[in-house]
């Protein structure tokens, strides 16, 4: 019998350094949340604030844990 566990993509409150969105992101994707923490500054800073703007729908968008 298999078991099926579907993972979610939520905000993670117990490991914030702001809203828990990449906290939340690196969880869902089995990483260092330092690694996402710094892969999003780099990426808004080449982005041209897209990838901020991006931060901020996920901080509304995504359901906290």
């Amino acid at each position: 019998m298999n078991t099926i566990t579907s993972k979610r993509l939520t905000r993670r409150a117990d490991d914030r350094m702001m809203a828990g969105v990449c906290s939340g992101v690196a969880d869902y994707l089995g990483l260092d949340p330092t690694l996402v923490r710094l892969l999003t500054v780099v990426a808004a800073l080449f982005s041209g604030g897209a990838v901020a703007i991006g931060y901020v729908a996920a901080w509304i968008l995504m359901p906290e844990a």
